[in-house]
């Protein structure tokens, strides 16, 4: 891949770097092994985030990064004033480098209006002018997974760094404050903790029936006296509450009820944690938590889970991976998978 460099100021002399992360959980979490490729290659320099809010607690936990800058929204939309002002705060900053991650113009006109010198991501959304150390989005760079897509780029700065290398850690002082929450739900520290997350925001293509994560959740608690959690934002209350309805035993419902933050505490302290194609899936697996990680219209070569301990359950047919959010045809690639395919890779994957 080759970089196209418009300036003479040199990447590796920077003492100052913003980074401009993704907007969506799962994007910022498949960014880590990136950062912490940029950490690793400037041991000294300072570095921070730009991010929108809902992302930011994602770095409160991430030790590469020093210091995290909120791009907060203007009454919920994106306008020039907005944009002005957030490229002023940068300006006043008198960063040395920025390096987008994110793909759109946006993040390359603030770094440009932010009077940043050099200025470094992919050449995508028509923003290569803006850039000073411009990389080259090819086509196959665009099919490996999100993570190495990410990690490529930096690397074509010049950084160093392996998809396996990053820091995500919940400290132990903040697992001790969770245990406040889940012990209002009678929930007892030491048990079998097992976290579902049936939601997913990008659309129902992505979401197994809420009946069935009812049904695996019921023989998981038989089984293994587990208690399980339900986790999601408020938009996910009707799903986790059809769930809680379906099933026989009491669940634990927090979806829309915790920060962020406090939900990653307690997704840390799970011994597996359930999910579709969400960003509370990569979070798990960043967190090193057994993942169980179930596939409809998306593609697992992509956006599967980072870390070591995950099983993917996936049912291919000719139109999978559709990548839309609204299944077309009779969603076969969800009805597929059933309630034993679920529940035999969480049985072996607690029995381990």
């Amino acid at each position: 891949m080759k970089i196209s460099v418009r300036t003479s100021k040199r990447l590796e002399k920077a003492e100052t770097i913003l980074i401009r992360g993704t907007n969506w959980i799962g994007d910022a979490i498949m960014t880590l092994p990136a950062i912490a490729a940029i950490r690793k290659s400037f041991p000294l320099a300072c570095i921070s985030i730009l991010v929108k809010p809902w992302v930011a607690d994602i770095f409160s936990f991430c030790s590469d990064v020093d210091d995290i800058i909120l791009y907060l929204p203007h009454k919920g939309q994106y306008n020039l004033a907005n944009v002005s002002r957030i490229s002023k705060e940068i300006r006043r900053k008198g960063f040395d480098a920025a390096i987008l991650l994110q793909n759109a113009i946006e993040a390359a006109i603030i770094a440009f209006l932010g009077r940043i010198p050099i200025r470094a991501g992919y050449n995508s959304d028509a923003r290569g002018l803006l850039l000073t150390h411009s990389v080259k989005r090819t086509r196959a760079i665009r099919r490996v997974h999100q993570v190495h897509y990410y990690l490529e780029m930096v690397r074509t700065l010049g950084c160093s760094g392996d998809h396996k290398e990053f820091h995500f850690r919940v400290p132990d002082e903040e697992k001790f404050l969770c245990h406040s929450i889940l012990e209002t739900s009678g929930i007892k520290r030491g048990g079998c903790l097992i976290g579902i997350a049936p939601g997913a925001a990008y659309g129902p293509a992505k979401r197994w029936f809420p009946e069935r994560f009812a049904a695996v959740a019921d023989r998981l608690i038989e089984e293994f006296a587990a208690d399980v959690v339900l986790f999601g934002s408020a938009a996910d209350r009707e799903t986790t509450g059809t769930i809680s309805r379906h099933a026989h035993h009491p669940l634990i419902d927090l979806a829309g009820t915790t920060t962020l933050k406090d939900a990653i505490s307690i997704m840390a302290t799970c011994r597996l944690f359930i999910s579709n194609d969400s960003g509370l899936m990569h979070i798990a697996g960043a967190l090193g938590v057994p993942t169980l990680a179930i596939f409809g219209s998306t593609n697992p070569v992509a956006t599967s889970p980072i870390g070591e301990n995950n099983i993917i359950i996936h049912k291919d047919f000719p139109c999978s991976p559709c990548l839309k959010e609204v299944c077309p045809e009779d969603f076969q690639c969800m009805d597929m998978i059933t309630v034993d395919d679920v529940y035999g890779a969480a049985q072996c994957m607690l029995s381990r």
